[in-house]
């Protein structure tokens, strides 16, 4: 009986099938094409006021748009026509303009978003700035993905992308893929101007290049309900020019490459760095990093569980854990002599779980994370020698980098906020000084009534500095914040939170948040 119910379960998933995405799929009519029509704009006013600097979590997690200003705030007008507006057709138009007026922020105007994009059936063309979405994390409960993250402001870029899972055809459909690529380029180089007054580690005109593939086996939408999604999100920052102190009070230029090869280098990592050419060390050309992630998906009748796992590296000692390790001595100390490899340990990683109980008022959403990024390849050298025969590459330096200013845009880091972004610190110097720690998140939410819900973060941290500079003892923080929403007629909304900072990572910091905000749809 067992076994017969068992294979009943296997062939209801096998004939399963993911959901139609678009109208379109299911033969619905277009009717007149209106390029007007269906525009969703917002009107938002927020202030912030603290003791000390804005606490994290008022500040993290936002697409930059935010301030460490003891008091702050913004007025902020947006219209999108987003590309769901054509789902009964097989192309599809989308644009948007999203423009703050903030005061006591990094600039005096933002154009947080600004961009046009098309779609022909599954596939997407994006040209501009937008704020882009975590992939396989809660985006209002996590702490944030330690690759691609919602923490900095979105890069203008032109962007080709499966954004929905597409269902590969063989595989009875149990095979469904998404991802992208894409080349953009930074926008910071006056405000790092001025954040470095040019004596410390900058960098002009600098491109950025992303690209992201997501598998996903199963099928949830139907009748089987655990899926498993697996993924690879990789990021070069290239090109541009890189100013380094030369020893002598004056700044060093790197002129780094911009043409198509750099181009090419980026997406296939390759070559090497300029201060490297003609050197016996050459690593691939640029910042690289990513992170492999994956998910495991349950889905009850009453309640969702998700269980996932990012794991960032730097270069290919983290990315693939293994390293060549058997160069000569003597003469042939950089020949490759024989057939050994060394292995890395597996550390490094971002563990979480997520529930969601279908049916919670006062608790809906939970979300439990441990991260661990102590390791960093170990703390040995980084090449072998003419005197040193072994290749181990540690040392890794999570988020920074020796030519550019690193992982960060605008000073906040492009990935988990708990590496401390450059924008904390007081000595002009664009690099993440807090990237080898241990921490663990909760986030959790609920909706007592049809117009109020809520939202509470909390985190902890133990931080030891990085390798180059560690503390000379352990560091810790905590950080808390809680949100309320009501929804009031009409659709105005307001928001109020509250947050506080402990401990010697971001200081002693409390604050209050507020925002006030009108949303709604007209046509032209």
């Amino acid at each position: 009986m067992t076994k017969r119910i068992l294979l009943s379960f296997a062939a209801l998933c096998l004939a399963s099938a993911v959901s139609a995405q678009y109208a379109w799929q299911e033969g619905a009519d277009p009717g007149k094409w209106q390029p007007g029509k269906d525009i969703h704009y917002k009107v938002e006013m927020q202030g912030s006021m603290s003791s000390g600097k804005t606490p994290l979590w008022l500040n993290a997690n936002k697409y930059g748009l935010s301030s460490l200003e003891e008091n702050n705030g913004y007025l902020r007008m947006q219209a999108i026509r987003p590309l769901s507006t054509d789902s009964a057709r097989r192309w599809a138009l989308g644009y948007g303009l999203d423009l703050v007026a903030p005061v006591h922020y990094t600039s005096h105007v933002v154009v947080q978003q600004a961009f046009a994009e098309l779609r022909w059936l599954h596939g997407t063309l994006t040209v501009g700035a937008k704020e882009w979405p975590m992939e396989l994390k809660n985006n209002a409960l996590s702490s944030g993905s330690q690759a691609l993250g919602i923490n900095a402001r979105p890069v203008p870029q032109v962007r080709l992308a499966l954004p929905q899972y597409w269902t590969l055809p063989f595989a009875n459909r149990w095979l469904h893929l998404k991802g992208h690529i894409a080349y953009g380029r930074l926008t910071d180089q006056n405000w790092q101007h001025d954040f470095t007054q040019k004596q410390s580690k900058y960098a002009d005109d600098v491109l950025l290049h992303t690209k992201a593939g997501y598998l996903m086996i199963g099928n949830p939408d139907r009748f089987c309900p655990w899926s498993l999604e697996l993924g690879l999100e990789m990021a070069t920052i290239f090109g541009g020019t890189a100013y380094r102190p030369d020893g002598n009070g004056k700044m060093s230029p790197v002129h780094n490459g911009s043409g198509l090869k750099d181009y090419l280098k980026a997406f296939v990592p390759g070559d090497a760095d300029t201060p490297e050419l003609g050197s016996d060390y050459q690593n691939a050309e640029g910042d690289i990093l990513g992170a492999w992630v994956a998910r495991f998906n349950y889905e009850a009748d009453s309640w969702k569980l998700g269980v996932y796992a990012d794991k960032y590296f730097e270069d290919h000692s983290s990315m693939l854990q293994l390293d060549y390790d058997g160069y000569g001595t003597g003469d042939e100390w950089n020949v490759k002599k024989r057939h050994h490899f060394f292995l890395y340990d597996f550390k490094d990683w971002l563990l979480g779980v997520e529930l969601n109980l279908r049916n919670g008022t006062w608790l809906k959403d939970i979300v439990v994370e441990y991260l661990y990024t102590k390791y960093q390849s170990g703390p040995l050298y980084h090449d072998h020698t003419a005197g040193r025969p072994e290749h181990i590459s540690g040392k890794d330096d999570y988020y920074n980098h020796y030519i550019f200013p690193g992982w960060q845009h605008w000073g906040q880091a492009m990935g988990n906020p708990l590496y401390r972004s450059p924008i904390y610190n007081t000595d002009g110097t664009l690099t993440f000084q807090n990237t080898r720690f241990t921490a663990f998140h909760l986030g959790f939410d609920g909706q007592p009534t049809d117009v109020l819900s809520y939202r509470v973060l909390a985190s902890w941290q133990e931080g030891l500095g990085t390798y180059e500079h560690p503390y000379t003892k352990k560091h810790h923080n905590a950080s808390f914040m809680i949100e309320a929403r009501y929804a009031l007629p009409r659709q105005w909304n307001v928001k109020a939170a509250y947050g506080m900072d402990f401990g010697h990572i971001l200081g002693h910091n409390r604050g209050a948040q507020i925002t006030i905000s009108k949303s709604g749809i007209f046509n032209l």
